[in-house]
C-alpha cells in the first residue's frame, strides 16, 4: 500500500513538471487565457491523455482613430454626403472623427488648408481651376450640373435669358475664383459680352445679399443659400437659368502633400463618404439629408428642400461605373477645357496630376 501511494505521488510530480515546462515555452498565452484554462480544465487521472489546446484566432488590427478638420460651405451641395456619413456612423466605422468648419467659398478653404488649419474640403466648380494649377488635389467627386444661374433686378433691364446683353454697362457682382465667376463668364459669353463690357464688382458672396438689397448692383451670380436670400429680400429679383457647353463639378480635395503622406486616411474617408452618397443620393432619402443640413446650418427645412434640384448627386455606383467607362474622366477633361478657354488655366494639364482616380477606385473596392 505504501508503494502504491509513493508511485502515485511520483506520477503526480512528473505530470506537474511536464505541464509547467509547456507553459513556460509558449510566450503566446495571455494571463486571462491562462486563468480561463485553469478554471475549465477537468481533474485528470494518471492515465488520462494531455488536453488538446486550440490556437487563438489573431485579433484584427485596430484602426487608428484620427480627427479631421473638414471645410464646408453652408449649402446642401456641400453637406449632403458628409453629414449623412457622420449621422449614419460611416466615418466612425473607419475610425474617423470629423470637425466641420464653415467657409464662404472654395479659395478661402484652400487658403486655410495651406495655413494648416484644414485637412480636407468640399469645393464647388470655380475652385477647381486652383486644383488644375497645382494648389490642391481632388480625391472624390460629389455632384455635377450643366446649367448656371444669374440673378437680376429690374434696374438691369434683363427679364429673360434672351436679353442678358442688356447687362452691358451695368453693375454686376461676382466672387472671383469661385463658381460665381464661372457662371458670370458663361452668362456674358452667351450674350456675346465679356467682363470688359460690364461694371464688374468683385466681392464675397455674403456681401452680395446686401449689395443687391440696397440697389448697389444690378445683377449678381451667387449660389445657395445666398441666392435664396437675395430672391427673398430684393423686390422684383428673378433668377435666370441658362445652359452651358461644359459641366460644373463639385469635389472633395486636399493639399498635394497631404495626399502623398496620408493616402490611407483619404481611402478611409472616401469609403465612408461613398457609403453616405449611396444612401443620400436616392430621392427617397433627400428629405432625411436636407433635415441634417437644415439642422447643421440652423435653417428652415422646407426652404432648404429647393436646393436638392441644384445638381445631380453622385451615388457610389455613379462614380464606380463612371470611372470604368471614362465618364468621370470626361467630366474633368471638359471642365479643364472650359478653364483653358476662359484664360483661367494657361494650358492642358494631365488629369492624373490633380485627380486621384486610384484613391477613388481603392475606396470603391475596384
Amino acid at each position: 500500500m505504501k508503494k502504491f501511494y509513493a508511485l502515485l505521488l511520483t506520477a503526480a510530480m512528473v505530470f506537474s513538471l511536464t505541464a509547467c515546462g509547456k507553459d513556460s515555452g509558449s510566450g503566446q498565452q495571455t494571463s486571462a487565457g491562462a486563468d480561463k484554462q485553469q478554471e475549465s480544465a477537468p481533474v485528470q487521472e494518471e492515465s488520462a491523455a494531455p488536453a488538446e489546446t486550440t490556437a487563438a484566432e489573431p485579433e484584427e488590427e485596430a484602426v487608428e482613430t484620427v480627427t479631421l478638420n473638414v471645410a464646408y460651405m453652408p449649402n446642401y451641395a456641400s453637406l449632403w454626403a458628409v453629414l449623412t456619413g457622420i449621422d449614419q456612423g460611416y466615418f466612425a466605422e473607419e475610425g474617423i472623427e470629423i470637425t466641420l468648419w464653415q467657409f464662404a467659398d472654395g479659395p478661402s478653404e484652400i487658403a486655410a488648408m495651406e495655413g494648416g488649419s484644414i485637412d480636407l474640403a468640399y469645393i464647388g466648380h470655380g475652385a477647381h481651376k486652383l486644383c488644375i494649377n497645382g494648389q490642391a488635389t481632388i480625391f472624390a467627386p460629389s455632384s455635377v450640373h450643366s446649367t448656371d444661374r444669374i440673378i437680376v433686378v429690374p434696374s438691369s433691364g434683363v427679364t429673360s435669358v434672351d436679353d442678358i446683353a442688356n447687362l452691358a454697362g451695368k453693375k454686376v457682382a461676382y466672387n472671383a475664383g469661385s463658381s460665381s465667376e464661372t457662371a458670370l463668364n458663361g452668362a456674358l459669353a452667351a450674350a456675346g459680352l465679356t467682363m470688359d463690357d460690364i461694371d464688374a464688382y468683385e466681392m464675397d458672396a455674403t456681401n452680395m445679399v446686401a449689395a443687391m438689397s440696397s440697389g448697389s448692383v444690378d445683377a449678381c451670380t451667387a449660389w445657395n443659400p445666398y441666392s435664396v436670400q437675395i430672391l427673398n429680400n430684393c423686390e422684383g429679383a428673378i433668377e435666370l437659368e441658362f445652359a452651358t457647353d461644359s459641366v460644373n463639378l463639385s469635389s472633395w480635395i486636399c493639399l498635394p502633400e497631404y495626399a502623398e503622406e496620408n493616402r490611407d486616411i483619404l481611402v478611409r474617408f472616401s469609403r465612408a463618404l461613398y457609403k453616405a452618397m449611396a444612401y443620400a443620393s436616392q430621392e427617397e432619402n433627400w428629405d432625411y439629408a436636407v433635415g441634417l443640413y437644415a439642422k447643421e446650418c440652423a435653417k428652415d427645412k422646407e426652404a432648404c428642400l429647393v436646393e436638392t434640384g441644384d445638381a445631380t448627386w453622385f451615388s457610389a455606383d455613379d462614380v464606380k461605373n463612371g470611372i470604368a467607362d471614362n465618364t468621370m474622366q470626361d467630366y474633368y477633361t471638359r471642365q479643364q477645357q472650359m478653364f483653358i478657354e476662359s484664360g483661367a488655366v494657361e494650358g492642358e494639364v494631365p488629369l492624373e496630376n490633380y485627380v486621384l482616380f486610384d484613391v477613388m477606385q481603392e475606396a470603391l473596392g475596384n
